[in-house]
């Protein structure tokens, strides 16, 4: 009964069968070989479009990265207060962007407010040297907390950027999870709405460590390279990334693991709103189920061996948490057994 986070699952056997096909002989170094060429193209095509692709070995490096490619000279870049970019990347943005400023945005579960957005572009106007300039924004889909944009609100945040003349990022590190979700298409969820850049992840649905840069116009590409470079994230044996994103796109892997994976999550929500003493916080829409309890319940659970982890509750749900509740956070994988759900609801109930 794992439900500790999506990055605990290990490989996907086809995957991990990917790797071992792949490990022998010998390919061309840097991203220069044939495999590195043909995943490239399935990028494309998932995109339905030409796509600058660069891989990198984490979530973390992809969103720093992409920051980066938009830095400017006293550079702001905004994203929803509680974004996974502000709170949880150890100052890698503002380390490998040479120094900008990541500017928390209010909104309501995770998603980043338009209004609230435009208002905090306009606290750095042009001709106000002392307060820097905007270069980017960032947004988070699925959201830290599970929540999602829908596509109105990508095209209306991509609005809002282009008005400022500053490229939208798009932070994937669940990207399969909000594309099924939603029921749409990569193309429909991201350039065609406006976004720019996307860190595009593999790791959370499935693959060992594969994570990638999409830059969605090939002509803005820029510094790319040689960001990439400096960041220590052009892999020699890029091969190895390669074969995990060409096995995860081969029949649609990536989408039926991470329909699973969204599976897994509702039939949770179930259980837990079923359980006396227990509440959702707020419907699940992707992998991560957030409930309220006791910490008393919390911890019996936990020693008939479930594994879940309180978690800090978004500002603006903080006064809806009652006396003795404590929010928690539970998110299921296509490693998530159906017997693991069918385990714990029998546990919640007990």
């Amino acid at each position: 009964m794992n439900f500790a986070s999506d990055n605990w699952a290990g490989a996907h056997p086809q995957i991990a069968e990917a790797l071992t096909n792949n490990a022998g002989g010998y390919a061309s170094a840097y991203g220069t070989g044939d495999l590195d060429k043909q995943v490239e193209r399935i990028f494309c095509d998932v995109f339905e479009r030409d796509v600058a692709v660069f891989f990198v070995g984490t979530g973390t490096a992809a969103n720093s990265l992409s920051l980066a490619w938009a830095a400017r000279p006293g550079g702001v870049a905004f994203c929803h207060a509680e974004a996974h970019a502000i709170e949880d990347e150890g100052g890698a943005p503002e380390y490998l962007t040479g120094g900008a400023r990541l500017k928390g945005v209010a909104g309501r579960l995770g998603r980043m407010d338009p209004n609230a957005l435009g208002a905090a572009i306009r606290e750095h106007p042009a001709e106000f040297v002392h307060a820097g300039q905007p270069m980017a924004a960032s947004i988070t889909q699925a959201t830290e907390i599970g929540t999602l944009y829908s596509l109105d609100d990508i095209e209306t945040i991509a609005g809002i950027c282009r008005e400022a003349d500053i490229p939208l990022h798009l932070d994937g590190a669940r990207f399969a999870n909000a594309l099924v979700a939603l029921d749409t298409t990569p193309a429909q969820m991201t350039w065609k709405r406006g976004v720019d850049i996307v860190s595009f992840g593999g790791t959370k649905n499935g693959c060992w460590c594969a994570e990638a840069i999409v830059v969605l116009d090939p002509a803005k590409v820029g510094q790319m390279h040689f960001l990439r470079k400096r960041a220590a994230q052009l892999f020699s044996k890029s091969r190895f990334i390669a074969s995990q994103f060409e096995a995860y796109f081969r029949d649609d892997l990536w989408l039926k693991t991470a329909r699973h994976a969204n599976a897994m999550a509702r039939e949770l929500a179930t259980a837990l709103s079923a359980a006396e003493g227990v509440r959702l916080a707020w419907q699940p829409q992707a992998n991560e189920v957030f409930a309220l309890m006791s910490a008393e319940k919390a911890k019996a659970l936990q020693a008939s061996g479930a594994r879940f982890y309180p978690w800090k509750p978004p500002l603006s749900f903080a006064s809806e948490i009652r006396d003795g509740d404590v929010l928690h956070r539970f998110v299921t994988s296509f490693a998530t057994e159906p017997s693991e759900i069918t385990q714990f609801a029998d546990l919640l109930q007990g």
